[in-house]
């Protein structure tokens, strides 16, 4: 199990500055501690629970095969968004979100094979015989893809969950989540409505350290996931070659 995160460090990383007092979501009132200075201050004993909640589901997901969707756009989260979804093989959205994404997603599907199309044909020998011109669209082409889709080139059915930092911002890929029943866990600030979101983690959503902590310890849950899920498929082979091999001996016995 990953090591439980201690309020200290989530005080240090400034996961408890929510927004100015004037620009809060009333529905974020449980969340809560107090106001200093005429901003909010979150409740980290609140975020504490909700992290290790969340990240207790993230691992059964996880454990079943699935894979989990990690979405933010905002320049402060993009880093190390990459970095986690890369480190675990995890599909991310660090670009624009792009409508449909999953509520149309044979679309982007057929998006996902033209940029795989893209990729054979600049490799094959034949490419550098087309003229100059047309060589650049295509490069063009791939490159507009790559950074839209980069993220979710190995993504060949819809995720079975979202991590998403800051919902309002991203309020279109949560939308769409909601309409297909995928769970949405996300960042939460003074500002965002947690009302809709299934694992809503109370947190400073704007400043890096904040958005850091958070993702790697969901990044480690993930991580822990995946090691137990191997651990599960070996042991699986394992035991089904001691059968097979049980079987056999058996039956030389018996013959």
């Amino acid at each position: 199990m990953a090591e439980k995160i201690t309020t200290q460090e989530l005080m240090e990383a400034g996961v408890h500055f929510g927004h100015l007092t004037r620009k809060w979501n009333p529905r974020m009132a449980e969340y809560i501690f107090m106001e200093n200075n005429g901003i909010h201050i979150i409740d980290l004993n609140k975020t504490q629970r909700a992290l290790e909640e969340a990240a207790f589901a993230i691992k059964n997901i996880i454990r079943s095969g699935r894979k989990i969707m990690l979405v933010a756009t905002k320049k402060q989260a993009k880093d190390v968004i990459v970095e986690e979804a890369t480190r675990l093989n995890m599909p991310y959205v660090t670009e624009r979100w792009l409508g449909g994404m999953l509520t149309n997603f044979a679309t982007i599907r057929k998006s996902l094979k033209k940029l795989a199309q893209i990729e054979k044909l600049m490799k094959d020998e034949a490419f550098n015989n087309i003229a100059k011109r047309e060589r650049l669209m295509i490069a063009r082409e791939k490159a507009k893809l790559e950074k839209l889709l980069g993220g979710i080139t190995e993504l060949n059915r819809l995720p079975a969950a979202l991590f998403v930092i800051d919902v309002k911002r991203e309020h279109i890929a949560v939308a769409e989540a909601q309409k297909l029943n995928i769970p949405v866990f996300a960042m939460v600030d003074t500002n965002s409505d947690p009302s809709d979101i299934d694992f809503p983690i109370p947190a400073n959503d704007d400043a890096f350290k904040s958005i850091s902590i958070v993702t790697k310890y969901i990044g480690k849950a993930i991580e822990e996931a995946l090691m137990e899920r191997k651990k599960d498929k070996e042991e699986s082979t394992l035991k089904k070659e001691e059968d097979e091999k049980r079987a056999v001996d058996e039956a030389v016995q018996e013959a």
